[in-house]
């Protein structure tokens, strides 16, 4: 059995589809996503009839929650940004569109192979909120996945590919589809977005298991071009965070 893990797409359909394009040479079983799909994008409903078209199951990101129904109005000059960004997402987005998100799940479990299980949510279990690094503890990950009984755990949020153990069971962050980070965020650190698409290939048969995480180029050009032409907000300030090839 061969799963395609995808995450944190962010409103680039550019990566997306190349990302697309590298899961359909692999002959997959399954696709899930988790989560954050169109907002803080150039391409937003587009992202979403793509999605929708796959038909994967797909979990509620904190993004797509604050998208449906957006936070009161930031002082902080990023977070405002980002905002002004979200509002013309929204408005892009149809009735059919916003259904679509809104039924997004908390969490989805798939069976694997034998009697092991596959558990994706966004940021853990528990929140949509929660971020997991390679740096939280057992005893965190131990109240995150509190209730929980899986082999593999796998969420996004970070943007930031994981793959670790705790205790038995396997923790997977398959990266970002479309705004990866190139390195763990940190105050005052300037994290850049490289000019690619993370995601992951989970391969489980005859007791055997696989995670290969996987890191596509994609057309940055492209992306930024569609910023200008369909209008986004803040295009000039969302492109100068991006590197190209």
């Amino acid at each position: 059995m061969r799963i395609a893990i995808i995450a944190d797409i962010h409103g680039n359909l550019v990566a997306f589809n190349t990302i697309l394009d590298d899961i359909a040479r692999e002959e997959v079983d399954q696709m899930v996503c988790l989560g954050d799909v169109a907002a803080f994008g150039p391409q937003p409903e587009e992202v979403v009839a793509r999605l929708r078209e796959i038909g994967c199951p797909v979990v509620m990101g904190d993004a797509d929650a604050t998208l449906l129904t957006p936070e009161p109005p930031a002082t902080n000059e990023l977070f405002r940004n980002l905002q002004e960004i979200d509002a013309w997402a929204l408005a892009r987005l149809s009735p059919a569109d916003r259904e679509f998100i809104a039924a997004f799940q908390s969490t989805v479990s798939i069976p694997l192979d034998g009697d092991a299980t596959l558990l994706c949510y966004h940021g853990s279990p528990q929140s949509f909120k929660d971020p997991i690094r390679a740096t939280t503890s057992d005893d965190d990950l131990a109240r995150l996945f509190a209730g929980c009984d899986a082999h593999i755990y796998a969420g996004g949020h970070t943007h930031i590919q994981l793959l670790r153990r705790f205790g038995t069971s396997l923790v997977l962050n398959p990266g970002s589809v479309g705004l990866a980070y190139d390195r763990t965020p940190s105050p005052g650190a300037n994290v850049r977005n490289p000019p690619w698409g993370e995601y992951s290939l989970l391969t489980v048969a005859d007791g055997h298991l696989g995670v290969d995480l996987r890191r596509v180029p994609f057309d940055v050009a492209a992306l930024l071009r569609a910023a200008h032409e369909n209008g986004m907000p803040h295009a000039e300030w969302w492109c100068a965070e991006w590197d190209e090839a």
